[in-house]
């Protein structure tokens, strides 16, 4: 019984956090100028984003289990998807603003922050956050995970860095494809459910509790409430960004690459650290998931929604995207050394972040 009171605190606080980030941010909106109080802004909606994304995700699940879903369908997709689902409101959020502005412009270009995003979420999982993890337990790695997910998400890099490459956008028929991928990807888990059931009951990490109280009313309000408040944080978190980069003109992939998406890779970050310490391997199942979600759906859905183009394009493709591509690459080479992910080799990783920051400053002229 004492097991099961977590998720419930887990999800009165995050309930309790969207409304202080609501009451918090409301009367900011009001003021007009001042790069402050934008700067106030991009951080409590990033908060209030990652807190009502997670308000939502766990109404879910609990609807998903009252109506006889099983545990195995909720962990492969709403918390797969849910741990994304920030990158995901981001992603729309920013082409809506590109559509609403008519397209980007020389000074102007939401789309930068949201291809940004993805790519520093990556980054930031596959890095800093994987990084952080092996360093305080070192994990095995289990060759069919390799085998299917690893792969997948080094390809998925790819294919996503590709068609950038092509003309420097990507567009709907582009991201339509992207979708198609991660949903063959989704049915191919499902097919193979009796080998991967295990991982992903104790990945979800509420194995123990299967049978809970609902209360249809608090659900809904749930469901309701934290959508419309990831939707509307992410909305200003992206405009809040634009005008910040606008501001001390630096690019918006920038704050993209670096405050956003350490932000929204939070969600993943708890997770990770709380499968590491089950010292179960599967922290590397939960980073490699959600780098599959993020260059597949995530900018297929971005692009669906508006044509993405890229506008600072020599910060993209002289650093942001080779940085993101020999990381990934260099994770899984460690990831197959011995299929053991050591302390050092941690390390590394972490250190790798912390240069390409330091390059991505020095590129965007900050120092």
């Amino acid at each position: 019984m004492e097991q099961a009171s977590v998720p419930n605190n887990r999800r009165l606080f995050s309930m309790q956090t969207c409304l202080i980030m609501t009451a918090a941010i409301i009367p900011l909106t009001l003021f007009t100028g001042g790069i402050a109080i934008t700067i106030i802004l991009l951080i409590l909606s990033m908060v209030l984003l990652i807190s009502s994304a997670d308000t939502f995700v766990e109404s879910v699940k609990k609807t998903a289990r009252h109506f006889g879903v099983s545990e195995l369908v909720i962990g492969l997709t709403i918390v797969s998807i849910g741990t994304s689902l920030p990158e995901i409101l981001v992603g729309v959020s920013s082409s809506l603003e590109v559509a609403a502005i008519g397209g980007c412009t020389s000074e102007i270009c939401p789309s930068d922050f949201a291809l940004g995003n993805i790519y520093g979420s990556v980054l930031v999982q596959i890095s800093l956050v994987l990084g952080i993890v092996v360093l305080i337990h070192p994990l095995e790695v289990r060759p069919d995970w390799l085998a299917r997910d690893g792969l997948l998400m080094f390809l998925a890099v790819i294919l996503l860095t590709a068609l950038i490459l092509i003309d420097a956008r990507l567009d709907r028929l582009e991201g339509a494809i992207l979708c198609l991928i991660y949903i063959f990807y989704l049915v191919n888990l499902l097919h193979q459910s009796d080998r991967i059931r295990e991982d992903e009951l104790l990945l979800s990490g509420e194995q123990v509790i299967i049978e809970e109280k609902v209360n249809p009313r608090k659900i809904l309000l749930g469901v309701i409430l934290g959508l419309s408040l990831a939707i509307w944080s992410a909305n200003i978190l992206v405009s809040s960004a634009t005008e910040i980069a606008d501001s001390l003109a630096i690019p918006s992939a920038f704050i993209g690459a670096t405050v956003t998406a350490i932000g929204t890779s939070l969600p993943e970050l708890a997770v990770a650290l709380t499968a590491a310490r089950r010292s179960k391997g599967v922290a590397i199942g939960t980073l490699i998931g959600s780098n599959i979600t993020d260059p597949l759906l995530s900018i297929g859905l971005t692009a669906l929604v508006y044509p993405v183009t890229v506008g600072s394009s020599a910060i993209f493709f002289t650093l942001i995207i080779p940085a993101t591509v020999l990381t990934t690459g260099l994770s899984l080479l460690f990831m197959y050394t011995d299929f053991e992910f050591q302390r050092w080799e941690g390390g590394v990783l972490v250190f790798c972040y912390f240069i390409f920051v330091g390059l991505l400053i020095a590129a965007t002229g900050l120092v």
